[in-house]
């Protein structure tokens, strides 16, 4: 693998739809309230959300790799932990992401309200402390919880604040089935490493929770995540098209039901990132009709 590759992988490009996502739904809803979209403060917000998220999965194989958390998994190549790249330059990629991630939300914030440069610094000190620090939140189990709140709730509406200005029920309501999807994506990589994690007291939600509870969790996120989808058609008929991707949803919870373990469940990753990106984009379009 060559250098540029090893960057690639680093970044977890089957993560991404998780920061597509929400930007996608919450900009197109400023259409449907009749207004225009800005479409340079939504490709500010895209950039910033995206490289929150690269910055993350960084910041992650930086902190559990040199706490030696991430020896012997299987799942997405690990940099610092396989030894493709050094602690010190997997942490200076995170720290640059981070920071582009910041220049850009300030000046967006500039463009729109001061508060949104506290909300772009919880998210980035939320992004670092889920496996950075001395006690770091994702190993108590509060990482599904982070995923919705940022990637679900203040991405959606935050996408919608800066051009609408103005926070609606309607963005808390299309929030609600990205954060849901954008939680499966970590619950299924917690259920992958979940015997692992166990190992090396990693208590995350699905160690916590075990094997059996952690496959029903993972199960209801995606009920949630359609339903969510499903109600908002109470702002426009059309998102009932979303439901034309429950067959996706059906295949993927027959993988999980069936007890499908370790590197089984690596390809259900990409097909999640698949459903999550899908089903925005749909909703999307059912938002702009």
């Amino acid at each position: 693998m060559n250098q540029k590759n090893i960057w690639v992988a680093g970044a977890r490009p089957r993560t991404l739809p998780a920061a597509i996502s929400p930007v996608l739904v919450g900009t197109a809803l400023i259409r449907r309230d009749h207004h225009s979209i800005n479409y340079l403060n939504a490709i500010m917000a895209l950039l910033v959300s995206l490289l929150l998220q690269i910055a993350v999965n960084y910041s992650n194989d930086y902190s559990d790799g040199i706490r030696g958390t991430d020896d012997n998994r299987v799942g997405p190549v690990r940099l610092v932990a396989s030894g493709l790249a050094s602690a010190r330059a997997v942490r200076r990629a995170a720290f640059i992401c981070f920071a582009a991630a910041a220049t850009l939300g300030i000046i967006l914030s500039l463009r729109v309200s001061w508060w949104l440069v506290l909300v772009g610094a919880i998210s980035i000190l939320a992004a670092w402390t889920y496996t950075g620090g001395k006690k770091p939140y994702g190993y108590s189990g509060l990482g599904e919880l982070s995923v919705f709140i940022f990637f679900g709730l203040v991405a959606t509406v935050g996408s919608y604040v800066v051009q609408s200005h103005r926070v609606s029920w309607q963005s808390v309501l299309v929030s609600i089935p990205v954060g849901a999807l954008s939680c499966s994506l970590l619950a299924i990589n917690n259920l992958r490493d979940l015997p692992k994690d166990s190992l090396v007291s990693k208590r995350t939600l699905a160690v916590r929770l075990g094997d059996k509870k952690a496959r029903q969790m993972f199960i209801g996120l995606l009920l949630l995540a359609h339903t969510a989808a499903l109600f908002a058609a109470f702002i426009t008929p059309w998102a009932l098209i979303t439901a034309l991707f429950t067959p996706f949803t059906v295949k993927i919870v027959k993988g999980i039901r069936g007890g499908a373990q370790g590197r089984e469940l690596i390809p259900m990753l990409g097909e999640i990132g698949r459903l999550q990106l899908l089903l925005s984009l749909t909703l999307a379009i059912a938002l702009l009709i």
